[in-house]
């Protein structure tokens, strides 16, 4: 065989090994489901007798915590991090079998913490005792769901009075009782005329005043049910449905709900449902994903796949453009406002260097931007940032307009990390909460 021909095998084999795994890179980000990694322990046995239920001074009932920012009520945080944070306790169960990817938070009033989880072939929903770890109750019910990025549930529960609801990729919502699980109501956006986005339903559940509202895309954009029977008492706007909470806004001493749907923030009123105002923001593949920030009347919000972010000065009837620009490229980690500063990543969240920055909320001008952090999630408490990157990291960082100020590290706070640990860190009670699939570990917080 000539030189010249070996070459050209030699190439040919080269391109077609990078062709095979760039093409399975892309099936898994679009049809794959990410595969368990490190220990998946059995679902043990449910504790004896069921404990009344409590209330904590700071609740983490809901995504993003009681006012939707990011920040927790938590206070007196341990900062030096030189000896790490002591672990209370880890399950390994979430998810079951093999190919049961789920990325949803937990919610968390006093002794209960609710995470939803998978079994090849059923939402799992458990209920922990948010001290110990262990095991409340077990909800279930039958769901068909897709393997794009897994097929257990994305969205985090929203813990209201005694009832708790939960909503899954394949847009079951679900009503439960807070002290025993039992099933109170259960009804699929499906059947409103909802159609279910590429990667599934991740929208968390909003409850507000007599509704939970969630997004349905389709012929029923947005949904509200009734939060105690479950009866629909509206539907509202067509479209794609976005991957982003909905979370409510008080304009001119009224509130309203912000909507981050596929194609752009909608404002919408409550009671019916009418839409206000919807500011575009269509994105590739119609990825919406990241929780709008409020600061009084000025909402931020930002998007992946160099789309970009923009700030919005709004009035009950109508909004403005403050800003806009490529400073913040935020996938799907929610930024955190402080003190008129925009604190998040930028950057794809497969990847794990992005950039961490510093950005003025009124002018959109970056302070500050590093990447010793790579890319992941924050959460604030007690003046802190706490940062989870998607090797299952931890940072803690002092947010400051003046420079980057890292104070301390925790390698490997998550084990066994081999797909990206997506879900957000959680404060609640003194207590650190880290997901990764079917791991939930739980650190002691406070001094």
């Amino acid at each position: 065989m000539k030189k010249s021909t070996k070459i050209i095998l030699i190439i040919c084999s080269i391109l077609l090994v990078f062709g095979v795994y760039f093409a399975y890179q892309i099936y898994k980000s679009i049809k794959g489901s990410e595969p368990l990694s490190g220990k998946q322990g059995q679902i043990p046995a449910k504790m004896a007798s069921v404990p009344p239920v409590t209330k904590g001074t700071a609740d983490w009932p809901n995504w993003r915590g009681v006012n939707f920012d990011g920040k927790t009520a938590t206070t007196g945080i341990q900062t030096d991090w030189s000896k790490g944070l002591k672990k209370l306790w880890c399950v390994s169960y979430l998810c079951q079998d093999k190919a049961t990817a789920s990325w949803s938070a937990p919610a968390i009033q006093g002794n209960r913490l609710i995470i939803p989880g998978r079994d090849e072939n059923n939402d799992l929903i458990f209920c922990l005792n948010a001290e110990t770890g262990e095991l409340i109750w077990l909800g279930s019910y039958k769901a068909d769901a897709g393997s794009s990025h897994g097929p257990g549930p994305r969205a985090t529960p929203f813990i209201d009075e005694n009832r708790v609801y939960t909503f899954g990729r394949s847009g079951d919502l679900v009503c439960w009782q807070l002290e025993d699980g039992t099933m109170l109501w259960h009804k699929k956006v499906g059947d409103a005329g909802g159609a279910e986005p590429t990667w599934g339903y991740s929208t968390t559940p909003l409850v507000l005043d007599n509704k939970v509202i969630v997004q349905g895309g389709g012929t029923a954009l947005v949904i509200a049910f009734d939060k105690l029977t479950g009866e629909q008492l509206w539907k509202s706007m067509e479209g794609d449905a976005g991957y982003s909470a909905a979370i409510p806004m008080k304009v001119d001493g009224e509130i309203k709900i912000l909507i981050y749907q596929g194609k752009g923030l909608s404002c919408l009123n409550p009671s019916d449902g009418k839409e206000i105002w919807t500011a575009p923001w269509a994105t590739e593949y119609c990825v919406n994903a990241t929780t709008p920030a409020v600061s009084g009347d000025i909402v931020f919000h930002s998007s992946g796949y160099k789309t970009g972010c923009e700030a919005l000065k709004v009035t009950g009837t109508a909004y403005q453009v403050l800003w806009k620009s490529n400073v913040i490229e935020a996938q799907h980690s929610d930024p955190v406002l402080i003190d008129g500063y925009i604190y998040g990543y930028s950057g794809e969240s497969s990847r794990n260097n992005g950039q961490f920055k510093c950005v003025e909320l009124a002018t959109g001008k970056e302070v500050w931007s590093t990447g010793e952090i790579g890319q992941g999630t924050t959460t604030f408490a007690d003046g802190y940032l706490i940062c989870l990157d998607i090797k299952g990291n931890l940072a803690l960082i002092k947010p400051d307009p003046s420079g980057f100020k890292l104070l301390g590290r925790i390698e490997h706070a998550l084990e066994d990390v081999k797909n990206p640990a997506w879900t957000v860190p959680v404060i609640a009670n003194g207590k650190l909460y880290l997901r990764y699939l079917q791991q939930l570990v739980c650190y002691q917080m406070v001094r």
